[in-house]
């Protein structure tokens, strides 16, 4: 799917892009670095298919989604725990 099918999907669904990415837990410079691919990945394009459909069938996804809990994922490791080690080992 390309990115501008992605974004008519979501004004079909009536969810901005920066809502979009919060209610699945993805970051928003994530879903628009697609912008630059032209095309977004399969289970983005799922998604955001699935959430136009129940709109127009008037379910509320946003509540079916809110209901998974879902937690973002945050990584582990780079360039500011680097810092905070060389730090700890500045400060022992």
């Amino acid at each position: 799917m390309t990115f501008i099918e992605f974004k008519k999907l979501l004004l079909d669904a009536e969810i901005s892009l920066p809502k979009f990415s919060n209610l699945i837990k993805v970051s928003e410079k994530n879903i628009q670095s697609y912008k630059k691919k032209g095309e977004v990945p399969n289970t983005i394009a799922v998604i955001a298919q699935c959430f136009a459909k129940m709109h127009h069938c008037g379910m509320d996804y946003r509540a079916v989604v809110e209901a998974l809990e879902l937690k973002a994922k945050t990584k582990k490791g780079g360039f500011s725990k680097k810092v905070k080690n060389s730090e700890k080992s500045t400060h022992d």
